[in-house]
């Protein structure tokens, strides 16, 4: 997956149809769409595909599907995406029998969360962890030495720093939708 490659990288992470034009020129192997109406889905993989670029959709996020393995059905055969981000098991698991990248996202409060966390990934087996807040680079290292699971790190990432801080944890890329930091 070329999204994916040895030392991390940055993903742009994108929610208007505007970005995601701007996107299909600039030297990134793909982006995360994070949400959007279900009617844009398609048209919007397949404009990427046609540019080379692979998509990540965030199943919770898009407006008018339910978040479910259903929804994720659908979006596996129809939009055909790289892969899917969600928070929910089933929709996970079903990504994974259409063999998509299955990216579980795992929002890390506190302590509890975290153990939650562990049994979730163990349950879903996915592709990748999208960890958040991605500012936590000793979280990021723990989550990907106790799943064996790569990490992705998102949410709160503002500065070079916070970049350069998840990829030295370990983690395998970073989301953000702050353009200033697509080129760290």
């Amino acid at each position: 997956m070329k999204l994916f490659q040895p030392g991390g990288r940055v993903l742009p992470a994108v929610r208007k149809l505007k970005e995601v034009e701007a996107l299909l020129s600039a030297p990134f192997p793909g982006f995360v769409l994070l949400g959007g109406h279900v009617g844009q889905m398609k048209p919007i993989a397949d404009l990427a595909r046609a540019h080379g670029k692979d998509v990540l959709l965030h199943a919770d996020l898009i407006d008018g599907l339910r978040n479910d393995e259903y929804a994720a059905e659908f979006l596996c055969q129809s939009v055909r995406p790289a892969g899917l981000i969600s928070t929910r098991a089933g929709v996970i698991q079903r990504t994974k029998q259409n063999g998509l990248i299955a990216i579980q996202r795992l929002f890390l409060l506190d302590s509890d969360a975290l153990e939650r966390s562990y049994a979730l990934v163990e349950k879903t087996q996915p592709d990748f962890v999208e960890v958040l807040p991605g500012i936590m680079p000793e979280i990021i290292a723990e989550v990907k030495a106790r799943t064996g699971v790569p990490v992705i790190a998102g949410g709160l990432i503002r500065t070079e720093a916070h970049v350069r801080q998840a990829l030295e944890a370990g983690a395998a890329a970073v989301t953000t939708s702050r353009r200033e930091l697509w080129e760290a």
